[in-house]
Order: structure tokens, then C-alpha cells, then sequence
């Protein structure tokens, strides 16, 4: 297998705060019920030093975004938030045009929150409406109303944010190609430079797990997807990734750094990480300490560091790479993996054949066919060893 020289990519941040006022039946996220007071200024304490152990693999890059994710990141105070950005502007640096985004729960939603918001340094909401009926928001736990969701949009124009996403879910429990259509159309009436628009999956270790709502057939979830899309197209919102769409420069640049194999560090209980390390011509992957009460106690929250294995670093970027729909430039692959190209050509040109891949060219593609099936395109790599 042929080596290539190892390069730094773009850095970003990713920071988990892992309460919510309550635990959503479909989520499989670290996320846990909150208590009457949350440990605040604790878990921000232990979140900058948490920084402090890992800001040495900024290597003089600055981070190009940043991205608070939970759980809910909006019950901790914007303070507490413009704390952890100091802290990162400290250590690492902020690039010109960084990225800044915070999930917001519309039930936790208030304007004079917001605003503070804003004023710490947050320059992108991403809202999880997930539906607008109440009939939806009801069999998926959430703890807003249709009204709320509408009534955080307002307040996050209001405030200033000049990029705001909303989440939104599709295929619900019983829910109806028309009523779909009806959510999504909602949220395009709001005018948000971005739309994230999720099929709804039962993952293991939740509460529709354990207990498995009707969802709707097959057949109904596909016209949902090809309605939606289209109307989305129609709207204005290009998609740039399986679940993302956007208006001209309103991509999430935090995302499209995961999808383009760049790194970032992950801070918090259960945060991940992507890191690469030229000197020894590895990739690591990290995970800090999963329990909130765990991580705090901890001097060193670092739960697991390894090395991706080289056998497995063309699926791995693959996997990300293919997400997104006008691919990822060619040399992409040997600077992010430290492998030659040469060894992409047969297996490409086999999938190519098929109509599942573009050519390989400039760029690394799939063709409109191979992203509508990109689980069996992936399948259908071959993984050295198997």
C-alpha cells in the first residue's frame, strides 16, 4: 500500500452539553434528563480545561468553526457559552470568517436569551422545530408547540442572526405524505437559509426502540422524500448533503468539514474527535467520558484515543466524502489519509461501471444514482482483510 504525505486539515471545535429538560423517545444522542439546577459553572470549568489538555493539536491552526451541540446547549446561560468561546479564542483562535452555532430548543427559547446569545459571539442558531403539528410533537416528546417553534424563528431574526437552521423530521408515526409536505412547507415560510431535514430512524437504546411506534410504509416515505426534495429545490435550498439543504452561502461549514474528512477536537461528556498527527503519519479518533457526573469527577476525561486503521481509512473517508453531493476534490483523499490515489482506481472504476460513481476526475462523486443508494454503494467497497 503506497504512502503519502500526511497534511493538516481545516480545524474545527465541537462542544457537548449533554442535558435536556426531557429525553426524547427517538433520541440516541448523549443526552440526559436535567435536574432542578444544572452544575453550570462546574461543567464549563471542566469543559475549558478539558481544552486546555487538547488544544495542542491545533498545530497553528486557527478553528474554522465551532459548534455547541447537545442535548440542549440553550439551558446553559450565554455567559456560561461565551466562557468556553474565550477559552478557544485563547488557546486556539478563531479564523476570520469563524463559524459559531448553537442548538436551540424553541421550548427553551427567549428573546433577551438570544440576544445574549448573540452578543457572546453565537452568528448561527440551528433550531430543532422537527415538526410543526402537534399531533407530531406529541408522539415525539418534544416539550414545544407549533406556535413556539414559529415564535423562536421571529425571536432569532429579531436578535440578529443572519443564519439560522431549522430541523425538521419526516417520516413520523402515522404521519401523511400531505402532512409531510405541510411541515416542510411551514418551515420554507420561515425563511431560514438552511432546512435540515431528517428521515426519522429508530436507533438502538431508545424509548421507540424498545417500544416501536407505526411508522409509515415504505411506499409513503418515498414519495415524502421525492415531494420534499422537490419542493425544496423548487424554493430555493440546494442540497448539499443527504439531510442539508441551503440557500446560496448558507451551508453549514461546521458539517462540511466532518463530511470533507477535516479534523476537530471534541470536548464534553461523550464528545467526539477526528485528529490528525503527521509525526507519526496516523489519524486518531478520540472520546471523552460519557456520564456528565463521570466527566466532571475526572481529572483527565479522555475515555478512548486510537488510531484509525489503515486497511479501513478508505471506507472511513469514503463514507463521509460520498454524503456530500458535489463530492470532495481528488487530492482530498491522499492529504487527509496519507494514501496514494492509485489504490481508489480499480474498486472506483468497478462502481463507476455500474452507474454508481462519476468517473474519477476532479472530483470524488457519486452519480444522482449512487446517492440515492449510497448504503449499497458503500457496501460495495471492498475492505482489505474481509
Amino acid at each position: 500500500m503506497k504512502i503519502a504525505p500526511l497534511t493538516l486539515p481545516p480545524l474545527s471545535l465541537y462542544v457537548h452539553i449533554p442535558w435536556c429538560v426531557r429525553k426524547c423517545p427517538y433520541c440516541d444522542f448523549n443526552s440526559h434528563t436535567a435536574g432542578e439546577v444544572l452544575p453550570e459553572a462546574d461543567y464549563v470549568a471542566a469543559l475549558c480545561a478539558d481544552l486546555g489538555r487538547e488544544q495542542h493539536w491545533a498545530r497553528g491552526r486557527p478553528l474554522q468553526s465551532v459548534f455547541f451541540g447537545g442535548g440542549t446547549p440553550s439551558l446553559f446561560s450565554a455567559r456560561a457559552i461565551g466562557e468556553v468561546l474565550d477559552a478557544a479564542a485563547r488557546g486556539i483562535g478563531f479564523a476570520k470568517e469563524v463559524e459559531i452555532t448553537l442548538e436551540a430548543n424553541p421550548g427553551t427559547a427567549e428573546m433577551a436569551r438570544f440576544r445574549d446569545y448573540r452578543a457572546a459571539g453565537i452568528n448561527r442558531l440551528s433550531i430543532g422545530v422537527q415538526s410543526f403539528a402537534e399531533r407530531s410533537l406529541a408522539a415525539l416528546g418534544r416539550i414545544h408547540c407549533g406556535a413556539e417553534a414559529i415564535g423562536a424563528m421571529g425571536m432569532a431574526r429579531e436578535a440578529g442572526f443572519e443564519r439560522v437552521n431549522l430541523d425538521l423530521m419526516h417520516g413520523l408515526p402515522g404521519q401523511t405524505e400531505a402532512e409531510a409536505v405541510a411541515d416542510l412547507e411551514q418551515a420554507i415560510g420561515l425563511d431560514p437559509g438552511h432546512i435540515s431535514w431528517y428521515q426519522l430512524t429508530i436507533e438502538p437504546n431508545t424509548e421507540f426502540y424498545r417500544r416501536r411506534p407505526p411508522l409509515p410504509p415504505d411506499s409513503v416515505v418515498d414519495a415524502i422524500g421525492e415531494a420534499g426534495a422537490a419542493l425544496l429545490g423548487a424554493k430555493g435550498y440546494a442540497q448539499y448533503e443527504v439531510s442539508a439543504y441551503a440557500r446560496p452561502g448558507q451551508a453549514s461549514r461546521h458539517n462540511r468539514n466532518y463530511w470533507e474528512f477535516g479534523d476537530y477536537i471534541g470536548i464534553g461528556a461523550g464528545a467526539h474527535g477526528k485528529l490528525t498527527d503527521p509525526g507519526s503519519h496516523r489519524i486518531l479518533r478520540t472520546r471523552k467520558i460519557r456520564q456528565p457526573r463521570g466527566y466532571l469527577a475526572s481529572a483527565d476525561p479522555r475515555a478512548a484515543s486510537s488510531a484509525i486503521a489503515t486497511a479501513e481509512l478508505p471506507l472511513e473517508f469514503l463514507m463521509n466524502a460520498l454524503r456530500l453531493n458535489d463530492g470532495v476534490p481528488v487530492p482530498y483523499f491522499s492529504q487527509r489519509t496519507g494514501l496514494d490515489c492509485e489504490m481508489l482506481e480499480r474498486p472506483w472504476a468497478a462502481l463507476a461501471n455500474r452507474g454508481l460513481l462519476e468517473p474519477l476526475g476532479d472530483r470524488m462523486k457519486a452519480t444522482p444514482l449512487g446517492y440515492r443508494f449510497l448504503d449499497t454503494v458503500l457496501a460495495s467497497w471492498p475492505v482489505a482483510g474481509a
